[in-house]
């Protein structure tokens, strides 16, 4: 009996020996590790990308399929889909990278309101304070987020874009790269911001009208996004920190097209008439997106109609 137990430990413990000579011996590459690998680029990461949130990346399938006869328009680029069904109703270069101008102000809201102040409470600088539209800020005026952003869309004010990004906790330029970096998180790879505002000249600042609708669509899943873009006129009171304000949309068809809910014109000699509609009508739910038009706000209500009827559906009495 006692020989063996003796032959017993032995036995186990050269198989032990064994087995670690084994695995020191063997070559690095073979060993497996045991590290779960991330089906994800970097980009799309929370470790890589601080601005991704829940990833539910939306890829509409689009076509250039025309139903009877579609309006001929102006603009270089135009892309009409319905959300509720999920179709392209009309196509026309909608991956061709084009100058947006201030439909940029679409982003600059989506990264204000994902990235709040804590205090809520925004200071205007004189260097804020640039371009032609504005909302009529003056230096050392301190605003709420939701005040600037009705002075970011109504009246396209680039010192209340300039403001918000000024404020931003790494600043206007940590503010561009995080524009930069919710495109990525969206997957999108053909736009391009180099500022808040939409401003030409400072930079290559591009985009697509597939990109456009995409950033849409995202925009309008906040509801106060969607409260500012809808609103005609909105009445600023006077506080102890600023003056009264106010402000008045640039109507994008508001009041002119029923059943329109914004979202945000643009403007610049580059870029040429821009523009982003939201429809809300008979259960279908249209985003509209026009770049380089001769005459976006005609030319939209044509495509809605146009739009309309390809889904069997009559438009509205529109001005």
């Amino acid at each position: 009996m006692k020989y063996w137990l003796t032959y017993l430990i032995t036995v186990i413990l050269l198989s032990v020996v064994f087995s670690l000579l084994l695995w020191f011996i063997s070559p690095q590459e073979q060993k497996v590790s045991t590290r779960p690998l991330s089906p994800l680029p970097d980009f799309l990461t929370m470790e890589k990308n601080n601005q991704v949130r829940i990833l539910d990346l939306w890829e509409p399938i689009i076509n250039a399929f025309h139903r009877g006869s579609p309006p001929v328009v102006s603009a270089e680029s135009v892309l009409m889909y319905d959300l509720t069904t999920q179709k392209t109703l009309y196509e026309k270069n909608s991956t061709t990278k084009l100058p947006m101008a201030s439909i940029t102000k679409i982003m600059t809201a989506v990264i204000a309101l994902e990235n709040k102040k804590k205090d809520d409470s925004y200071f205007v600088k004189e260097a804020y304070l640039v371009g032609e539209n504005s909302m009529g800020l003056t230096s050392g005026e301190v605003l709420t987020l939701d005040e600037l952003l009705y002075g970011l869309i109504l009246p396209s004010g680039n010192d209340a874009a300039e403001t918000i990004a000024g404020n931003y906790p790494t600043g206007r330029s940590g503010f561009i790269k995080a524009m930069n970096k919710k495109v990525e998180a969206l997957g999108l790879k053909n736009t391009h911001f180099t500022n808040p505002s939409g401003l030409q000249g400072d930079g290559d600042q591009y985009t697509t009208a597939y990109d456009l609708l995409v950033m849409t669509e995202y925009a309008l899943e906040n509801n106060t996004f969607k409260k500012v873009v809808e609103t005609v006129t909105y009445e600023i009171p006077e506080t102890n920190e600023h003056k009264a304000y106010t402000i008045q949309n640039e109507t994008n068809l508001l009041t002119s097209y029923p059943g329109v809910k914004g979202v945000k014109t643009g403007y610049t000699p580059e870029a040429g008439l821009c523009l982003v509609t939201y429809l809300e009508y008979n259960d279908h739910k249209i985003i509209g997106v026009l770049l380089n038009s001769e005459n976006r706000r005609q030319e939209m209500k044509e495509l809605l109609d146009y739009s309309l009827y390809s889904l069997n559906t009559k438009p509205p009495k529109h001005d």
